[in-house]
């Protein structure tokens, strides 16, 4: 073998190398175990919820478990806005990640908080400025929306409380409307497909050290 082909063996080793070590966190790497399957139909507290037209998503919302790098403990919470992603930690340099759907311009929200209770099939109730915005809400005002398969908050949802104690009017929520998952859309708070918000609810176990940062 001559010295350049040497050379160039070695490079190319070095940039499979390079490749294998790459995080994961953003893309759809081979190293990524994806969950494309589990959008199915799911029974439910009889409800059952519809199957996700997954193919119709970018992959890259698709739940998955991808290396991610973070001096935060295993169990935080990190959303980046920006790229539409809620990643639950793991150990190991490693974290599921799932395709969200976030806060229209205006209504966004960003800071650290806490998952102080968490409650499946919720009553939704419309804040007063949603309804002077929608008055068509003004039925859910006073007594709230009863859970179910058309309310906005979806199969679950996980509230987040400020490091004062207080309700910061933010949720993690599932959503009917898978197609908004990678947008803008929603009134502030993170929405999540139903399937994958059932799977991040098991996961959390509410209390100060569920901790939750929001990035934009």
């Amino acid at each position: 073998m001559t010295l350049r082909s040497v050379v160039t063996a070695l490079g190319l080793a070095a940039a499979l190398a390079l490749a294998g070590c790459t995080t994961g966190s953003e893309g759809t790497g081979p190293a990524n175990q994806i969950f494309t399957s589990e959008y199915g139909s799911v029974t439910d507290a009889g409800y059952t919820i519809p199957a996700v037209p997954i193919s119709q998503i970018d992959k890259r919302y698709h739940r998955q478990i991808v290396n991610y790098r973070t001096a935060e403990k295993p169990g935080t919470i990190i959303v980046d806005t920006p790229k539409r992603f809620l990643y639950y930690v793991l150990p190991g340099g490693k974290a599921v990640r799932y395709g969200i759907g976030v806060g229209r311009e205006g209504f966004a929200w960003e800071g650290d908080a806490y998952i102080a209770w968490k409650q499946p099939w919720p009553k939704w109730t419309p804040p007063k400025e949603m309804v002077e915005r929608q008055p068509k809400l003004k039925k859910y005002a006073e007594d709230g929306q009863p859970g179910g398969l058309n309310n906005p908050l979806g199969a679950r949802a996980l509230y987040l409380f400020n490091e004062d104690g207080q309700d910061t009017l933010f949720r993690l929520h599932g959503t009917p409307e898978w197609k908004s998952i990678g947008t803008a859309a929603s009134s502030g708070c993170i929405r999540l497909m139903n399937q994958d918000i059932i799977d991040l609810y098991e996961r959390v176990r509410p209390g100060r050290s569920a901790k939750v940062i929001v990035k934009q």
